[in-house]
């Protein structure tokens, strides 16, 4: 890992820039699907139809933003919980992790203050509220395992994929995918926040702090818990990028080569043939 002896102003830049973009997509579909007088919510009555909508948008611009070169710069945490977790990992120094989060605080309450100048009362109605996320009808208890659980998972799914040959590739789809069906399925119960700066971007204009601290605490815990785990299996975390391509500066591996020699390492029977298959991705920016 580099020891950074400089600030990382265009990955600081970057990470404010995706979570912005994703606060965007999480207000706009949220008003297409939910506001009363949206022609898309009059047509498509199932509550279950239209927070599937909204998660297939969420997910995509998630994969959209991993897969992008920003996103290849950065690393795409997009998430102070995800930023701790590398950090704890040994894979991000103390000062890049700290503005790392700040800047997700900032361009996460960007997009959303972007979001109202577009949508103007939209946002504030009722139905779409800034998108906020807030426990469901079960309560306080059940929102806080809820965020819980798929922080944990999302976590372990990315430090598994992203650290194997086979499938390092695919991070950014399998972490997307998990988006689009904890919207679809698990923001009842909680709002499926998994990040403390998506919750407060939305949380600072609509004025509404409802158990904040379950989206302060669950989430961070969570994907840390994941790192512990992880770490229990005496595997080694090669890079703090969801999705690592050499051909973007990387502030968390010292030399672009580490990734691919720790791949070659791997004891695994098809490690030859994987790790070739890996090149290739990564030369192919897949």
């Amino acid at each position: 890992m580099e020891h950074a002896t400089r600030w990382h102003w265009p990955e600081y830049g970057i990470e404010a820039f995706s979570l912005g973009l994703f606060m965007v997509s999480a207000c706009l579909f949220t008003a297409l699907m939910e506001h009363p007088a949206s022609p898309l919510h009059q047509v498509i009555t199932g509550e279950l139809a239209r927070r599937g909508i909204i998660g297939l948008a969420m997910g995509g611009t998630a994969i959209g933003l991993i897969y992008s070169p920003w996103g290849k710069r950065s690393g795409a945490h997009m998430n102070p919980s995800v930023t701790l977790t590398f950090w704890r990992l040994g894979k991000i120094t103390p000062d890049d992790a700290l503005l790392y989060i700040a800047f997700q605080f900032l361009g996460g309450w960007l997009g959303v203050v972007f979001s109202a100048l577009v949508l103007r009362s939209a946002i504030a109605d009722p139905a779409v509220a800034y998108a906020v996320t807030v426990p469901g009808p079960m309560g306080a208890a059940v929102a806080w395992w809820a965020e819980l659980g798929i922080s944990f998972l999302l976590m372990m799914v990315i430090l598994v994929a992203s650290n194997n040959a086979r499938y390092a590739a695919w991070t950014g789809l399998f972490a997307g995918l998990l988006i689009a069906l904890y919207v679809l399925f698990e923001a009842p119960l909680s709002g499926m926040s998994m990040n403390p700066a998506r919750t407060v971007s939305s949380a600072l204009p609509a004025q509404v702090w409802d158990h904040l601290w379950i989206y302060f605490t669950a989430p961070p815990l969570g994907m840390l818990l994941a790192g512990e785990l992880y770490r229990l299996w005496d595997r080694r975390v090669v890079c703090a990028k969801l999705v690592h391509d050499s051909r973007f500066r990387c502030i968390f591996c010292e030399h672009p080569q580490e990734f691919l020699s720790h791949l070659r390492r791997e004891r695994r029977p098809d490690a030859t043939t994987a790790l070739a298959s890996a090149r290739v991705s990564m030369a192919e920016g897949r």
